[in-house]
């Protein structure tokens, strides 16, 4: 569906639902350079089991109009924004990556907006390399290959999908190459800047998950149990051998953990 989101035409996926304010409401957030098909299986698992889901396209993503926004902070209250424009009186957030900051930062500063979080692939600090930086700062093919190939893990370099017929890292190259100019950077830049983590974390205490990959290069599982840590009331699910892209490596087991 489309909806205006401080005055953007914004692009939202129901996972094949339509939207019902009525129903528990979740959330998906992508990560950096992404857009809500990275959710397809997942936002239709919840879709079609009594949930009203909704994945969007961050502004300046996907089929979202509007400039990406150059912050964790402006993209955390740009997700309550979207909230209150669906009708939703709360929600549950699932993000990954640049989404799972977004998240956090958005149940600490909403609280009573946000009933649960699903954290995928998070980390205390993403610090990004000068080199990735500078890649996408001049929208060089170079950071779409670091990312996909830092981001998918071993099996995906293998084959082992486990939706029949997927390239898990042609998939994840195809994606990126979509993103408009400017937007890997000023998200990967935004991931970089955030210093937060830890003491938003802090002020939460609703019920959460963290969900990280043993093998991830890009958010090791450590950061991601630094901030399960620091969250009250916190689960923290380790799925073996996956690296940074668990919805498409390791869909059935996200599912799962984000079911529990």
């Amino acid at each position: 569906m489309r909806i205006l989101v401080n005055g953007d035409d914004t692009y939202v996926a129901t996972g094949g639902k339509d939207f019902d304010p009525k129903l528990p409401a979740i959330v998906f957030l992508h990560g950096a350079g992404m857009d809500h098909t990275v959710w397809a299986l997942l936002a239709r698992a919840f879709a079609h089991h009594g949930h009203a889901v909704l994945a969007p396209d961050f502004p300046g993503h996907g089929s979202s109009a509007g400039a990406p926004l150059t912050s964790i902070a402006a993209l955390a209250d740009w997700t309550a924004v979207l909230i209150d424009a669906t009708g939703a009186k709360a929600a549950r957030l699932v993000g990954h990556s640049m989404g799972s900051l977004v998240a956090l930062e958005a149940a600490a500063r909403h609280r009573g907006k946000i009933t649960g979080l699903g954290l995928i692939a998070t980390a205390a600090t993403m610090r990004v390399s000068d080199d990735l930086l500078n890649a996408a700062k001049t929208n060089d093919h170079a950071a779409v290959d670091m990312i996909a190939i830092w981001g998918e893990g071993y099996r995906a370099m293998l084959g082992g999908s486990q939706a029949p017929g997927l390239w898990m890292l042609g998939g994840a190259e195809r994606l990126l190459e979509r993103a408009l100019p400017g937007a890997i950077f000023a998200d990967l830049s935004a991931c970089n800047a955030y210093q937060d983590a830890l003491s938003s974390a802090a002020k939460i205490d609703i019920p959460s998950i963290v969900i990280q990959g043993s093998r991830d290069l890009m958010t090791p599982a450590k950061g991601g149990k630094a901030v399960a840590a620091a969250i009250a009331n916190c689960r923290l699910a380790l799925i073996e051998g996956a690296g940074h892209m668990l919805m498409s490596e390791r869909p059935d087991d996200v599912l799962a953990a984000l079911r529990s």
